[in-house]
């Protein structure tokens, strides 16, 4: 893999993403598009779904991308990728096209854990050769911060709001990666804004499968976090070394964690930095708290136990074939 100065210098001269976007000020989406695209040394065709990331990036008259680009709608970016990718198939099967593609699929988590759901998992079963990237920022934050599957319990949004009666959203966010897992691909990755080298590691795995592979990437988001935007970076720091969001990869069914922050900070602290929790600490809501807390030490338990388990298939030959440093 690429050292650190390696891939910082193909970002700063990556051109496949580059200047004439309007994302908000501390938005960790331009930081995953442009280390994913970074990271990938073949042509690259990009389906954007609707969301943050497609109305910032093309507003009329000005592009931030230099590479084939589709919008597609919200629901059916993982639909679009497939037709793509099977064209492009039936194209090399003809010998009219001899040069090695990859296609990359970027949606938010509202049109990923939710309305893209279906037409994700319908391409998962199917195996079309595309990379996935969910840039998730827990919410629908480009139509008005409202709660997406992907929202964490107690959080504040516009349509959870803290009230008398609500602690702000009532569910637990929903674990699209165990989702994805269910549809048995060979590639399946949790990363983070805060660890580029580690995200960029994985791309470079991911795109050398030939089948599906998927990355849900944690993304800060300044103003439907509620936090000022020049801490992005330290917020998803506090959200990976918490073990909020644990930074893993599962290749061929075999887990293992690629972060092990020791000692590991608290949820609460990461809670408390954010002004969408705000209320659990005005309110002194103990209680939730502590079961937020033993909810995300009990899942790092279980992670670690799968590590464990599947720490000698790493270091076999099956395992160091995917090119793996540790």
């Amino acid at each position: 893999m690429a050292n650190l100065r390696t891939l910082a210098e193909r970002i700063s001269e990556e051109e496949s993403f580059g200047s004439g976007h309007s994302m908000c000020r501390g938005c960790g989406v331009p930081i995953v598009v442009r280390t994913v695209l970074a990271s990938i040394r073949t042509p690259v065709v990009v389906v954007n779904a609707t969301g943050c990331l497609e109305v910032a990036s093309t507003r009329y008259p000005v592009t931030a991308w230099s590479v084939p680009w589709l919008h597609v709608a919200f629901e059916n970016s993982a639909a679009v990728a497939s037709g793509v990718e099977s064209a492009y198939m039936a194209l090399r099967r003809k010998g009219a096209i001899h040069h090695d593609v990859t296609f990359v699929v970027f949606a938010g988590d509202g049109g990923t854990y939710d309305i893209g759901l279906q037409a994700l998992s319908g391409a998962l079963e199917r195996g079309h050769r595309f990379l996935y990237v969910c840039y998730d920022n827990e919410g629908y934050m480009n139509t008005g911060i409202q709660r997406s599957g992907a929202t964490p319990r107690a959080a504040s949004t516009t349509t959870t709001p803290v009230g008398s009666e609500s602690v702000g959203k009532s569910e637990s966010r929903k674990d699209l990666t165990e989702i994805v897992l269910a549809h048995h691909i060979p590639y399946v990755a949790q990363a983070a804004i805060s660890h580029v080298q580690d995200l960029s590691d994985k791309v470079e795995r991911a795109t050398k499968n030939q089948s599906a592979s998927f990355l849900n990437v944690l993304s800060a988001c300044p103003p439907g976090w509620g936090f000022e935007a020049q801490d992005s970076i330290t917020m998803i720091q506090r959200a990976v070394n918490s073990g909020f969001w644990p930074l893993l990869e599962v290749i061929d069914g075999h887990w293992r964690l690629t972060s092990h922050p020791e000692p590991r900070q608290s949820v609460t602290e990461w809670f408390r930095s954010q002004k969408r929790f705000a209320h659990l600490f005005a309110d002194h809501d103990v209680d939730l708290l502590d079961s937020l807390e033993e909810k995300t030490e009990t899942e790092w338990r279980r992670l670690l136990a799968l590590e464990e388990r599947d720490r000698e298939w790493f270091l076999s030959p099956a395992g160091q074939a995917w090119g793996l440093t540790g």
